[in-house]
């Protein structure tokens, strides 16, 4: 599509197909270069219209990536509850099963957020600078959608481990901001990660997400359910 092609949407229908338009194009060059790269006038012309006729759909290019995080947060929320869905819950931590189980946990959420690796790559941006530039009505959205869906992954793992909500919400925010850090850390596919991986003195900084992520969520959620029961402790209420 040329910008010559490409006409104002008029009707509801039409700015919301639209605004799939771009959101789909943002993603593509997103997993292509990585989101820090991506400019407004590079999904314009991928799209085929003018920067300034973006301006009609969204407020910023950190509005368009802030969008695909909400989404983003949707589906992930969502295959992995299904994942987590699969283990078999272990309410003691006392039990001969729970280290395994824990390790399952962990496992499942790790391995669900690597092999989302634009989810993993807006999870560190969304805090540095996709929520600084748009309207706080933007946020406000984003941020009700990204709670709502912490509480959701949370609730799933209060079905298989001992934790009360406070710990099962602290599970899974620690799970995907870690994602988020780890992923920057691993830079893959980038000339940093080929620069450490060809100079031996420099292997020891390449960063291997999923196990790294994995280790790191087994010993939270040991170290939670190993609390006692009481204030701070798990409550299934």
């Amino acid at each position: 599509m040329t910008r010559a092609d490409f006409l104002r949407a008029r009707s509801p229908e039409a700015k919301a197909a639209r605004e799939t338009e771009i959101l789909a194009a943002a993603s593509r060059l997103a997993l292509l270069k990585g989101v820090r790269e991506v400019t407004m006038t590079a999904i314009a012309d991928e799209v085929g219209m003018h920067k300034s006729a973006m301006l009609r759909y969204f407020e910023t290019r950190e509005d368009i990536f802030l969008r695909l995080a909400g989404t983003a947060w949707r589906d992930w929320s969502a295959a992995v509850r299904d994942l987590l869905d699969a283990i078999a819950p272990c309410p003691d931590a006392g039990a001969p099963q729970w280290d395994e189980t824990a390790r399952s946990i962990a496992g499942t959420l790790a391995g669900s957020l690597v092999a989302r690796p634009l989810f993993c790559d807006l999870l560190a941006h969304t805090p540095l600078n996709l929520e600084r530039n748009v309207s706080t009505d933007t946020v406000r959205t984003f941020k009700t959608r990204a709670v709502a869906e912490v509480e959701n992954v949370g609730a799933g793992l209060r079905a298989l481990a001992p934790l009360d909500a406070d710990q099962a919400r602290g599970v899974v925010t620690t799970a995907t901001s870690m994602a988020g850090a780890l992923w920057q850390m691993a830079a893959p596919g980038t000339r940093l990660r080929a620069f450490y991986e060809t100079d031996p003195e420099l292997s020891h900084s390449i960063v291997d997400v999923e196990p790294r992520l994995t280790d790191i969520l087994t010993a939270l959620l040991t170290g939670y359910a190993l609390r006692p029961s009481g204030p701070g402790g798990p409550d299934h209420g």
